[in-house]
């Protein structure tokens, strides 16, 4: 695919979402919404985001990649990210990859939160189908690993020589403002089942639980990729999430339903 057909734009309310639409070199039949998680996991997952768009974009399927409002190039600071809008902002981006590429049929994928949002905006956004990536189901398990690892980080010997106030840490996960807000959404957070074809790609450690077990229901499906991706690994903090066999099971999944 040439580089010329990836095209950054800012659409939405007062044009503030930022968006990257790669365009297939063929007519489209189908389009993917690719649905960021927040926070680090959005920094760590930024470069196989953009892979996997080249992947599919390659297989002659229109991609859609894109900021909600206070995260990465959108409009907003971190701590105004709010989790009714990020799906309000995902209804938005569905709509905006279908006149973009002409189809109707839209396909939601995402990381993390970023599956959750998917799962939560799926029926407003009319999506084919969701293809989620370990998503969260159990906020409230979320929020307490997420303020282990805050905890752990704020005293952590290998990146700073003194232990960090932990008034100087608080409202922060991981480098990211959070606003009280968020935090309260988060922590009551329980992700449904719905009438949207589900599939789940499963990477989570093997000691790690899975809150998805029972409750997809009969549209929903699970595969495991078999290689675990260390998402609460605070010594891969820095380090890309990248994940071959992701790639190749969304891929597959689209030559499926091509």
């Amino acid at each position: 695919m040439r580089d010329d057909l990836d095209l950054p734009f800012f659409f939405g309310v007062d044009q503030g979402l930022f968006g990257m639409y790669h365009a297939p070199a063929v007519r489209p039949r189908q389009a993917l919404l690719m649905c960021p998680p927040l926070g680090q996991d959005l920094i760590r997952c930024h470069r196989l985001y953009r892979q996997l768009a080249q992947a599919l974009a390659g297989q002659g399927v229109a991609v859609l990649r894109f900021d909600y409002h206070g995260t990465g190039d959108a409009a907003g600071a971190s701590n105004e990210v709010d989790w009714d809008r990020c799906i309000v902002d995902t209804i938005t981006a569905a709509a905006e990859v279908r006149a973009r590429a002409g189809v109707d049929r839209v396909v939601a994928f995402g990381a993390r939160l970023g599956g959750s949002i998917a799962l939560a905006a799926a029926s407003p956004a009319r999506f084919a189908e969701v293809i989620a990536w370990d998503p969260v189901f159990d906020g409230a398990d979320h929020v307490a690993a997420l303020d282990a690892m805050q905890a752990a980080l704020r005293q952590d010997p290998d990146r700073f020589t003194h232990t960090r106030d932990a008034a100087d840490a608080a409202g922060q996960w991981l480098g990211f403002d959070i606003g009280a807000a968020l935090r309260r959404q988060l922590a009551a957070l329980q992700v449904d089942a719905n009438a949207v074809p589900t599939l789940v790609l499963d990477s989570l450690p093997e000691d790690e639980p899975r809150r998805w077990d029972g409750r997809l229901g009969e549209h929903g499906r699970i595969r495991v990729l078999g290689q675990p991706t260390p998402w609460n690994d605070l010594r891969r903090l820095e380090t890309a999430i990248l994940s071959p066999p992701l790639i190749q099971a969304v891929s597959g999944r689209f030559r499926e339903i091509a």
